[in-house]
């Protein structure tokens, strides 16, 4: 069985695999229980919470990178993801990593490839939480749901990644049937209530916010009913097909890189 120090020497010898300055940092949003979750891995031998990500190959595109990441990390064929921003600094740089190299006893030179300058290409994923297998990478021990308001602080520069992540799904929640994937196939107008308020994070007004999603035209009422509800039980909804916010993908599963 391959130990982390060998995973490390390997990937350090890889550099003719990868394009060495850039890369991609996935967001992964689920909702569970009312809560807006956020998938986070955890590295070996460190108290540190990163978000999935890794570099671009060099016979890649940069949303196939994306996509075997998020593929890689959750086990899914299928998964929405949408581009939203670079994070490019002058000062962008994983020396971070080498507290985890030393943790695993991998002394890595220092002009390394992993240490110098990294543009990363940011997405966020949405994801039915029931359905991803979190599953770690050569660098972590554990990958797992985190409330987003309630995240522990991450390594690099991920808390602004997240932060971005977050105002650019609430600047596009209302954009076609963006909620689709984040909930059941069918639902009721309060669950899609309580999944708008997590993502905005306040109170909405139940009213005004049926008559708001109602007028977007991208909702079909069903004639069946939650049974089991306390009272009145509602009505069931689902999304019309073929409604995505515009720019985001239903990517399919890449082929891993060896």
């Amino acid at each position: 069985m391959r130990t982390s120090r060998d995973a490390v020497e390997l990937f350090l010898r890889r550099q003719h695999q990868y394009l060495p300055h850039l890369s991609v940092d996935c967001v992964v949003f689920g909702f569970h229980d009312g809560r807006l979750k956020i998938l986070l891995l955890k590295w070996k031998g460190l108290d540190v919470r990163a978000l999935p990500g890794g570099y671009v190959g060099r016979r890649e595109t940069i949303d196939a990178a994306a996509a075997r990441v998020l593929a890689e990390r959750t086990g899914l064929a299928r998964t929405f993801l949408r581009q939203f921003h670079a994070f490019g600094g002058v000062d962008r740089h994983e020396s971070d990593l080498r507290r985890w190299f030393r943790a695993v006893g991998v002394a890595a030179p220092r002009r390394a490839w992993t240490f110098a300058r990294v543009v990363s290409i940011g997405y966020y994923a949405l994801v039915d939480a029931a359905r991803v297998e979190p599953a770690p990478d050569f660098v972590s021990e554990r990958c797992d749901w985190y409330d987003v308001p309630r995240r522990p602080r991450l390594a690099f520069d991920h808390d602004e990644i997240v932060a971005t992540a977050l105002a650019a799904l609430r600047h596009d929640l209302g954009a076609g049937a963006l909620e689709a994937p984040l909930l059941p196939e069918r639902f009721t107008m309060p669950e899609l209530q309580r999944l708008h308020e997590a993502i905005l994070g306040r109170r909405l007004d139940r009213r005004n916010f049926q008559k708001r999603m109602l007028e977007r035209g991208v909702l079909k009422r069903l004639a069946q009913r939650r049974t089991g509800a306390a009272h009145r039980s509602p009505f069931l909804y689902r999304f019309a097909a073929g409604r995505l916010v515009p720019g985001a993908r239903q990517m399919t599963r890449p082929a891993s890189l060896p």
